[in-house]
């Protein structure tokens, strides 16, 4: 479980990057996945519901 812990916790943490740099005009996002439009969703999915996992495994885990 450590594992999807940590990858999740790599995605946000590219999320939040992503988000710092588009206030400067730089896509972190587009930079890393390339500029293929799949490849660019998949990777916000993937920021996503990785949001959704660590929020339920931090705060709801223990209350459900």
């Amino acid at each position: 479980m450590k594992f999807i812990q940590l990858i999740t916790m790599i995605f946000l943490i590219m999320g939040g990057l992503n988000w710092l740099f588009v206030a400067f005009d730089f896509n972190f996002v587009t930079a890393v996945f390339g500029k293929t439009p799949e490849a660019i969703a998949l990777a916000y999915w993937l920021i996503g519901l990785s949001a959704i996992y660590q929020l339920y495994f931090q705060f709801l885990r223990n209350k459900l």
